[in-house]
């Protein structure tokens, strides 16, 4: 298998002071499989433009251990029809050529950070063989799960007094911020999220709750007032498991619970962790503000609005929220799925111990549902409510989710793999067995947005008895829509908050 690198990750790998652990994560992967590390002309004209002498000749050597590709492969005229399109720049023109290489089939996958580089891919069709770092890594993860040297990820909340503060994880926020240590030293009676592999620190989250008469005279342009939570601090290291997602919901959790009006932070774009934490953030709706000064550099500012809205046609945005005018659905769910795919919607009756977030579809707020339900007609910002099988006293409904994409035009096994392998319940062996089930049957796929667990349960008697099921032989066995004043009792009942419901 030959892997092209693009510049942005050589330059991480190889620069004097590496400060994101990922890369090493990364580059043991690559080897441990095989890959041969490929780079392209492109990638030398980048090194080359380096102003300083002393590092661009350090790049230069430290590069030769890579296989250069020795030919640069004609531009393909559909990879020319999306260069006409998208390219404004030379850099663009350059990422275009490392495309054109996986699409004339001369390397076999591209790794890179760049999001205009994957959506040109998206758009040659070629997007399953690029891949980001974090894609990179749940791909050979789910791949190799005899290979994955750990077996336990866990996120508790921890007083900074018991945290250890030498940590290598911690290396760099102290090169970041001058006053970090004194800082946390002053944060030992509270608390913060922590993530734990080998006793050693993967991912660490401080929140803070701001009310409206903090002072920003750092910030520009300056806030205005409103009661806001700042992510004081936030950094993942450990990559293929969704942990930034997981964190992320914590972060919406809380700016529910707390009732804030935005939520910000204030970050130095400086390693590729942190311009992939940027890419993430602003997935879930955040916006770049501007910047703020402090004795460490200026850093910048993203915020993302939570006031109350929804907005249907890209959910994402506004999540938690969701919009109560659009289509409601029951989707039944087996008893041995559920809580792998919804653990925050784990029964009294079952274990904790069994659901720690040691797969990527447990940690990820975008996950991946199969279905062969006839009834496929689903759109972007329908509700979806899992309903738990297990029979008219223990069949339950637990969550709220929302519908981000369907995909029901599935070309083959190998585009249904790729679309579910990351974010949902099953291994590729399993996938496979959906697949070729019912070969006149073909599953459909949907991407939801994992919103909200009920506080209170209602099982199929009690939804019987409220009307939303007509009787025992009714009870879903696929996605089964029902009324709006269905959806009202089942709010109602379950004791659901009211201020994520957007009427």
């Amino acid at each position: 298998m030959k892997l092209l690198l693009d510049t942005n990750i050589l330059l991480h790998r190889e620069s004097k002071n590496p400060v994101n652990q990922d890369i090493g994560r990364l580059f043991s992967w690559i080897d441990k499989l095989g890959y041969e590390k490929c780079i392209h002309q492109v990638n030398i004209d980048e090194i080359e433009k380096i102003k300083d002498e002393n590092v661009r000749k350090a790049f230069l050597i430290k590069i030769d251990s890579y296989h250069r590709l020795p030919t640069v492969a004609p531009l393909h005229p559909v990879v020319r029809e999306v260069s006409e399109k998208y390219d404004t720049s030379s850099n663009d023109l350059n990422d275009t050529a490392l495309l054109n290489e996986v699409y004339s089939q001369r390397v076999d996958l591209l790794l890179t950070e760049d999001r205009k580089i994957h959506k040109k891919a998206l758009k040659l069709g070629i997007d399953e063989k690029v891949f980001t770092i974090d894609s990179f890594l749940e791909k050979v993860t789910s791949e190799n799960p005899d290979l994955v040297d750990y077996n336990i990820l866990s996120v508790r909340k921890e007083y900074f007094g018991n945290i250890n503060i030498k940590d290598d994880f911690f290396e760099s926020l102290k090169e970041d911020y001058q006053d970090f240590e004194k800082w946390f030293a002053k944060k030992s009676d509270e608390k913060a999220y922590i993530c734990l592999l080998e006793k050693k620190i993967i991912a660490f989250l401080y929140l803070k709750l701001e009310k409206e008469n903090e002072l920003y005279s750092d910030i520009r342009p300056n806030f205005s007032k409103k009661r806001r939570l700042k992510i004081g601090t936030f950094k993942v290291d450990l990559n293929g498991y969704k942990l930034g997602e997981r964190f992320l919901k914590i972060i919406f959790d809380n700016a529910i619970q707390y009732s804030v009006d935005e939520i910000y932070v204030t970050i130095f774009p400086k390693s590729i962790g942190q311009l992939r934490l940027i890419n993430l953030l602003k997935d879930f709706g955040f916006a770049y503000h501007g910047k703020k000064e402090s004795i460490s550099g200026e850093e910048d500012v993203y915020v993302r609005e939570f006031s109350r809205n929804a907005l249907k046609s890209s959910p994402k945005t506004t999540y938690p929220y969701i919009d109560s005018k659009v289509n409601k659905y029951l989707v039944s769910i087996y008893p041995e799925y559920h809580t792998s795919l919804l653990p925050d919607s784990i029964l009294c009756t079952e274990s904790s111990e069994d659901y720690i977030e040691n797969e990527p579809h447990r940690n990820a707020i975008s996950k991946i549902f199969i279905s062969r339900s006839f009834n496929r007609d689903l759109n972007v910002g329908d509700i979806i409510i899992f309903y738990r099988t297990g029979g008219y006293h223990k069949s339950v409904i637990t969550t709220l989710g929302i519908v981000e994409n369907i995909h029901t035009n599935i070309q083959d096994e190998d585009h249904f793999i790729s679309l579910c392998r990351k974010r949902s319940v099953f291994s590729t062996d399993e996938l496979i067995a959906k697949w070729n089930e019912k070969p006149n049957s073909r599953p459909f796929v949907v991407n939801f947005l994992y919103t909200y667990s009920f506080p209170k349960r209602l099982n199929l008697k009690r939804l019987i008895e409220l009307g939303v099921i007509k009787d025992r032989s009714s009870a879903p066995r696929g996605f089964e829509e029902i009324s709006d004043q269905s959806f009202e009792k089942i709010i109602s009942e379950t004791g659901t908050n009211r201020h994520i419901i957007i009427t």
